[in-house]
């Protein structure tokens, strides 16, 4: 009975250092930071029309059908009505044929107008802008791009299309291709210099996404802002054409604009008075377009109106990795503390920032902190490698703004195994009295056992002697 008990000790003692060995190989979470002041963070995604929610009654009127206000920096949409509805671009549309054109011609070639370019060219309306290409005219792509853009001759744009394409049918087909590839979701081309049809169409969003394309990364401004361009004699036109801007962001004085970057016209029957354009100030540039403006004059004076407006209203602030050292030293403290007692180690770490944010300017300067989200970060030390990507927020008076992600490796040590001695912490001495302890209680036992079966022989031994003292009598 009393070995029964013992055993049962025994056996009480493995089950408790069991469940402790297994309670330290457990997941461990790490340290919640407090939650958001806010309803919650507003993601990358969403600040893309976050602003377009603010209550904003001096914001300027725009006599236009649809238009836009495109910070190209953060990506932002900060002013904008139907912006996402699909409508004709009219001459807009050759913005998307000259950035294909700077990709992907020298413009020192020499094009030939092939007796299907001329053909295709006299389908173009009358009542376009033409320059006057000849069947078997040679000029060069430089000429032909300037005229396109300065003159918007619609002639001078379907050369160059079918130049790169073979046909325009094909070279739409380019288009549609580089529309997709720079985040177009609503457009679609028909036409290389923008006849009009219901099947040419994009957006006021998708037009500053093609605008911005072509500003940032050819020499798109360079020839927007020229005011005069003379196109030498060819072999089929004896005389100079000489080139005057119609923009009038760049022939006017009413209309000038100092932050112009580039743009182009637009007007059909169908599609109305149509512009987009491009500012940049204080290495900030912002992307404007009008559908359906009201009249010529108007689109310039809305754009104008909403440059001011985006420039003065709103701010966009560029972030670092360096105001976040700070904090990542106090997560790198945090995540190492986790770790001490584990086999694991912070192998490695690296921050995906967002280059820009755009606010209101009133907000902004009421300054902001930024913080690091700890608040879905588990470490499973289990695993010989895992992955932890924690929130890194940019929080304002008023709202939290998600701006990237940190991203944390842990990794097991390298030549870690079960015998090897741990750490002494508190743990680790709980351990080890309990390990004793069970092992002197084993030895207990099995001291209580053989003494047990020794005095049991003892005894027995002892009745064997009586018993042959008792014969011999």
């Amino acid at each position: 009975m009393n070995l029964k008990k013992i055993t049962a000790s025994f056996t009480a003692l493995l089950l408790t250092l069991t469940s402790l060995w297994t309670f330290a190989g457990s997941m461990v979470k790490a340290e919640d930071f407090p939650d958001d002041p806010n309803d919650g963070i507003i993601t990358a995604n969403e600040r893309k029309t976050d602003l377009l929610s603010e209550q904003l009654d001096d914001a300027p009127k725009v006599n236009a059908a649809s238009y836009i206000l495109y910070d190209a920096n953060s990506g932002t949409i900060l002013l904008g009505k139907d912006y996402d509805v699909q409508k004709e671009p009219a001459s807009m549309t050759k913005v998307m044929t000259l950035l294909l054109a700077f990709e992907r011609l020298n413009e020192t070639e020499t094009v030939t107008i092939t007796p299907e370019m001329a053909e295709a060219i006299k389908g173009i309306p009358k009542t376009y802008v033409k320059l006057g290409l000849q069947e078997g005219e040679e000029i060069s792509v430089k000429d032909l791009i300037y005229a396109a853009v300065l003159k918007s001759a619609n002639d001078a744009s379907l050369a160059l299309a079918m130049y790169m394409g073979g046909t325009e049918h094909d070279f739409c087909n380019l288009m549609n291709q580089k529309a997709s590839e720079i985040g177009c979701l609503n457009t679609h081309f028909s036409s290389a210099y923008g006849l009009s049809t219901p099947d040419n169409v994009t957006t006021p969003y998708d037009m500053a996404l093609i605008l911005n394309e072509a500003v940032s990364t050819t020499k798109y401004p360079e020839i927007a802002k020229t005011l005069n361009y003379t196109i030498n004699a060819t072999n089929k036109y004896s005389s100079e054409r000489e080139l005057t801007n119609a923009n009038r962001f760049v022939n006017t004085t009413k209309y000038g604009y100092e932050y112009y970057l580039g743009g182009k016209t637009g007007f059909t029957d169908t599609a109305g008075y149509t512009l987009c354009a491009a500012a940049r100030k204080n290495n900030r540039t912002l992307v404007g377009c009008v559908f359906n403006a009201a009249d010529s004059d108007v689109r310039y004076a809305d754009l104008i109106k909403l440059f001011d407006y985006g420039y003065s209203t709103f701010t966009t602030v560029e972030i670092t990795e360096s105001e976040f050292d700070p904090l990542i030293d106090e997560a790198h403290q945090q995540i190492n503390g986790l770790l001490k007692e584990t086999n694991l180690y912070l192998a490695s770490q690296k921050m995906i920032l967002d280059q820009y944010i755009t606010t209101t300017s009133t907000r902004a300067q009421l300054g902001s902190t930024n913080r690091i989200d700890f608040s879905k970060a588990v470490i499973d030390t289990s695993q010989d490698r895992q992955t932890l990507e924690m929130p890194l927020c940019k929080i304002y008076s008023d709202k939290t703004y998600h701006i990237g992600t940190l991203v944390i490796e842990i990794e097991k040590k390298a030549g870690v195994v079960e015998v090897n001695p741990e750490k002494l912490t508190n743990l680790t001495n709980v351990r080890s009295i309990l390990v004793t302890f069970a092992v002197l209680s084993g030895l207990i036992l099995l001291l209580v056992i053989v003494l047990l079966i020794f005095r049991a022989r003892v005894i027995k031994h002892r009745r064997e002697e009586a018993t042959k003292r008792a014969n011999m009598l």
